[in-house]
């Protein structure tokens, strides 16, 4: 089935299978061919996502499983809808649900799965060798083992540690030892002799028969241990023997240093981590999907739903944590005969995706930050820069904001990792005289000046092969701009770092090096960007979007045209999107939000006024007026909101700026500061008449809705595959997540749809919506009679307006988009092809050649016509 358009679904417990299966009809009758459905396999307990994945060989009991996927595939079908699954290759959850980690926890590198993980066994202190380190408790150590914090437990012929609601396995090895202090006071030969045998267990770390033999032999002793456990009174003996290691603090102790894995307080999880994590979860570990037989272990339910028609798409999450995302896609795409598969990846300005990579595009990301900032009035850059600079005090360049946190995410978040690339690094310089008297500490330092210059998210080097042009190219760029911040750093050491992460040294050691410094950039500039400097540098919020360069203020329209005629030559079916369950803000309150930039003058009055009307709501000063200036935005943007909502959006925001309180030491009174200030500003009627009087008196919301509409044309006529995120079909000026994840109402929905309430075009000002979803409806239908737009070619305007004005041809599609609002269009034309073309929206009918703007949108804020008889 061909992909013409999707609905992005968020599955969760309360919102299943079956409650998809429901929506069928209504999505058929929106005119989307697929729906886009979240992860699906069995995930943590109470997962809000998916993405935390325990078991992929499973479909998610908590959304109903097997049977209840079947009866939505079945009524998926019914109403010719296909399906695109959203699947998670880079990691799983370290859960206790998660059966091939408890085992690598139980068995340590003789796991059969200790492969499949991308775990460091040999990591720098001796006392971590083949131990995977467990970072969850809230204290140190010792501490919490002299207060009793940890409970043997006897879970039927298994033992476990519980630490509060942590579980983990007792090593089959440690486990004799308990068995046979049992049996010997209590003259059980049998099981002695059982306890014996696990005692001898073999070890390996390289033999994979070795570790299934010993995965064989653990099983038939564990059949022996059930049935001697079954008589209570050897029950009893061992019981009596686990309660005694239990309360003896040594005993304890010693069994606890004798398993796989080293508890430790759970602040040390940045600096001491042994296995790659999703960025800095350490509760998400890094599976090597690039091994072939890891990947058809954890694809086996993937090719299957493929196989039997169940999935006809596919979205693969985070490509860039693949250490061989090429190798990664071959072995995909022949296992599913090449169905459609688009990768989430952002794409840094000028970047494009690597063209051996067999997929057809991206999750869209460079599309939405396209469109929005052809919207962004690129004039106004210089005016907006000193309101905010003048409100705020804050004079820092985005660059400059975004290099201080990229290093201080690696100075904290990723300080392990860090410390792993110099050791590798030193290793390399030891076998090189002109290296080997390089000091540790002058090894940090470059290569962090270096990951922090880094351009774009990360290099695709493959073993064996020259690097790209690309590479080269944004290599060479990381080197320089460290170079010119920093002119003492040595030359020739940022040359063999340059060649080291180009793979243009051989080596086993320095293989690793590469493939870490590929696989480190990428949550380094994610962390640093999307969850820190968007935070910080408010100039303009619209902006501050995944994906996007919040130091870039807008494009113009011509630069908008070359960009999508090069995406439709390249990747002609990429997805396209203006909002995800990721995006810092909807599309709504984009659209609106940009309008500030068209009305500079009029907003630092409204600040101004604000200013003054809250400033008696601070407590000691907070919150500071950068983290003001971004609550007055996001108010303007998100009005109407209640204080509920706005409260926790606020915490979430200056919790991700980390520049007084943060996730990991949260400063709780600067916080109730934020929360006091912000519920105490909603309360007050005099602010709040101001904030309104401001949407009122300039059309805000008007002029927001028809940008909003006006994206959605271009999502649903620019060549490519569009997706529509769950409930932005009407109106939704929704925050970051968890605010955009709210329950939507499908039965409003389905009432508009039906007819009772959708307005006639253009919408009129108190239309809740019905107007945004009559347009999505028509130019749905007419994708569904014509299919994928075909090319993409820029229409001829004249006039004063011109440039305010996106007219193209896409297709036998040709759409008159302004990008600019209010004033007259007198004296703009554009110049139709030749034919005869019929309005999508009010069946009207125009002639080519050149036709007044104002004629061709009448009342409307946008006009997409069709080719009669094309």
């Amino acid at each position: 089935m061909t992909v013409l358009a999707t609905y992005r679904l968020q599955l969760r417990s309360g919102f299943d299978f079956d409650d998809v299966a429901r929506l069928a009809e209504y999505l058929a009758e929106l005119g989307v061919s697929h729906v886009y459905l979240s992860p699906i396999f069995q995930a943590v307990r109470g997962s809000t996502h998916g993405y935390d994945v325990v078991d992929p060989r499973v479909i998610d009991p908590e959304l109903g499983g097997a049977g209840a996927y079947t009866r939505m595939t079945s009524a998926l079908r019914e109403h010719a809808l296909g399906q695109l699954l959203d699947i998670v290759p880079n990691h799983m959850a370290t859960d206790p649900d998660n059966p091939w980690w408890w085992d690598v926890l139980s068995n340590g590198p003789s796991s059969r799965y200790a492969t499949f993980f991308d775990i460091e066994w040999d990591g720098p202190r001796e006392a971590s060798w083949s131990k995977v380190l467990v970072p969850v408790l809230g204290d140190n150590y010792g501490r919490v083992l002299e207060a009793g914090g940890f409970e043997l437990v006897r879970n039927g012929s298994r033992f476990e540690v519980h630490y509060h609601d942590v579980r983990l396995p007792v090593s089959p090895e440690s486990s004799s030892g308990i068995l046979l202090t049992a049996a010997r006071r209590s003259g059980l030969a049998e099981l002695a002799d059982t306890a014996e045998q696990l005692r001898r267990l073999p070890t390996t770390r390289a033999d994979s028969r070795a570790r299934l033999e010993r995965h064989q032999a653990i099983e038939q002793i564990t059949g022996q241990l059930d049935h001697l456990l079954a008589d209570p009174e050897v029950a009893k003996a061992v019981d009596a023997e686990r309660e005694a290691v239990s309360i003896d603090v040594d005993r304890l102790d010693e069994l606890l240093d004798e398993q796989n894995y080293r508890l430790a307080h759970w602040r040390i999880a940045n600096e001491e981590i042994d296995y790659r994590r999703f960025f800095s979860i350490e509760t998400l570990v890094g599976v090597r999907t690039d091994d072939p037989d890891v990947l058809a272990e954890t694809h086996r339910l993937v090719f299957d739903l493929v196989r039997d028609q169940s999935v006809d798409a596919l979205r693969i999450d985070h490509i860039d944590g693949i250490a061989r995302p090429a190798h990664y896609l071959d072995q995909l795409s022949d296992s599913t005969e090449r169905i459609y598969t688009i990768v989430e990846k952002i794409l840094e300005e000028g970047e494009d995706l690597p063209d051996d990579w067999r997929v057809s595009g991206t999750t869209g990301y460079d599309f939405l930050n396209r469109v929005n900032s052809v919207f962004v009035e690129s004039s106004a850059e210089k005016r907006m820069t000193g309101i905010y600079e003048n409100f705020t005090g804050e004079t820092a360049d985005y660059d400059d904001v975004l290099r201080d946190a990229k290093r201080q995410m690696l100075n904290t978040s990723f300080a392990s990792e860090l410390q792993r690339l110099t050791g590798i690094l030193a290793q390399v310089c030891s076998q090189r005289r002109r290296h080997r008297d390089h000091t540790r500490r002058e090894l940090r330092a470059t290569l962090a000046e270096v990951l922090v210059s880094f351009p774009v998210y990360r290099l695709y080097v493959a073993a064996g092969t020259d690097p790209s042009s690309a590479d080269v190219e944004h290599a060479a760029a990381a080197i320089a701009d460290a170079l010119r911040r920093e002119p003492d750093l040595d030359l020739e050491l940022l040359e063999l770092i340059s060649d080291l992460s180009l793979g243009r040294v051989s080596g086993h050691v320095e293989g690793g090096f590469t493939r870490l410094f590929q696989q480190l950039t990428a949550p380094v500039l994610a962390k640093g960007a999307e969850d820190t400097a968007f935070y910080r540098y408010n100039r303009l919020l619209s902006l501050n979007e995944v994906g996007g360069d919040p130091g870039d203020f807008g494009i113009d329209t011509s630069a908008f045209h070359r960009r999508t005629e090069e995406k439709a030559k390249a990747w002609p079916a990429t997805m396209l999107t203006i909002g995800t369950h990721d995006t810092k803000r909807s599309p709504d309150m984009r659209a609106r939000l940009n309008v500030l930039s068209e009305i500079p003058d009029a907003w630092e009055s409204a600040l101004s006024d604000w200013r003054a009307l809250t400033e008696r709501f601070e407590v000691g000063g907070f919150p500071d007026s950068n983290a003001r200036y971004h609550f007055y935005q996001s108010l303007v943007g998100a009005w109407p909101i209640d204080a509920e909502r706005m409260c926790q959006y606020m915490t979430k925001a200056i919790r991700e700026a980390k520049s007084h309180t943060s996730w990991i030491d949260p400063d709780t009174d600067y916080e109730a500061a934020v929360e006091s200030f912000v519920a105490a500003s909603l309360a007050d009627p005099d602010f709040v008449a101001s904030l309104e009087r401001f949407l009122e008196s300039l059309d805000l919301v008007e002029r927001g809705r028809s940008n909003s509409l006006r994206q959605v044309a271009l999502l649903l006529t620019c060549p490519g595959v569009p997706d529509i995120y769950q409930g932005s079909e009407l109106w939704d000026l929704s925050l970051v997540d968890p605010d955009n994840r709210r329950p939507v109402d499908y039965g409003l929905r389905r009432k508009i749809l039906s007819g009772a309430g959708v307005s006639s075009w253009p919408p009129s000002d108190d239309d809740p919506g019905a107007g945004k979803m009559l347009l999505i409806q028509r130019l749905l239908r007419h994708r569904k009679d014509r299919g994928l737009p075909d090319g993409y070619h820029p229409l001829d305007i004249e006039g004063g307006r011109s440039g305010e004005i996106l007219a193209y041809v896409s297709g036998d599609l040709a759409a008159v988009i302004p990008v600019r609002s209010g004033g007259s269009w007198a004296g703009t034309s554009v110049r139709m092809p030749r034919g005869a073309w019929r309005d999508l929206m009010t069946d009207r009918e125009v002639d080519g050649g050149p036709a007044d703007v104002s004629d061709l949108l009448g009342p409307a804020p946008l006009a997409v016509f069709s080719g009669v008889g094309a």
